[in-house]
């Protein structure tokens, strides 16, 4: 599979981007765990979307912070990035999901987790329906991760009139399904699209992605 997003030569980020399965995910994850925000956060890089999505969530919500009382759903949280930038804004009940292990162990050191497990997104999760007011998923709808199915399920565990708010990297965006998935969705009366806009992701080597904000209806 060609992938021309940019990853500004990282390697843990080049072979991210053509992974086979689940193990070797797993893998790369791990070994890239240590170092992964020190990365991100380069200026060849500059991951602005763990911010960008915390501000979402506020507007999604209508107001300028996170009401503490809400409970939050990070799904692919990673090393906690987008946990931090939620805490940031007020969130104090947050759970985080990850495939990798070495990325939850990180994640556990930022303090803002209230509970983390070890989770494939490709497949069902284990939570009742409309568990989560809030449910964000950034850096995982990207090259060979998660297929737009899993949008489906992000929706389910989430209350009635609560959001979703989910990145998909622009180059993938239509051609993996991702846009028709969204718009299936609010076809099905599971949920109104509030805005789906591209936007800096990873604004230091101008990789973009779009920004999905969902109201769950259901």
């Amino acid at each position: 599979m060609s992938v021309t997003t940019n990853t500004a030569n990282n390697p843990h980020l080049t072979r991210s981007y053509v992974l086979k399965n689940v193990n070797e995910a797993q893998e790369v994850y791990d070994a890239w765990a240590k170092t992964y925000d020190s990365d991100l956060r380069d200026p060849s890089q500059n991951y602005v979307g763990p911010a960008a999505v915390a501000r979402l969530v506020a507007g999604a919500l209508g107001t300028p912070t996170i009401s503490p009382d809400l409970l939050l759903l990070d799904a692919g949280c990673g090393t906690g990035l987008a946990g931090v930038e939620l805490a940031r804004l007020g969130a104090k009940h947050i759970d985080g999901r990850d495939l990798s292990p070495g990325m939850l162990a990180v994640a556990r050191q930022s303090g803002v987790y209230e509970a983390l497990q070890t989770t494939d997104l490709n497949k069902p999760l284990d939570v009742q329906d409309g568990k989560y007011d809030v449910v964000v998923c950034v850096g995982t709808f990207t090259h060979t991760h998660v297929g737009p199915e899993a949008l489906r399920e992000l929706v389910r565990v989430t209350k009635r009139e609560g959001a979703v708010v989910a990145t998909v990297l622009d180059d993938i965006w239509e051609s993996q399904g991702f846009k028709a998935e969204v718009a299936r969705l609010e076809a099905d009366g599971k949920a109104k699209v509030l805005s789906a806009e591209s936007g800096d992701y990873r604004k230091g080597c101008g990789v973009t992605a779009t920004f999905v904000v969902l109201r769950v209806l259901v």
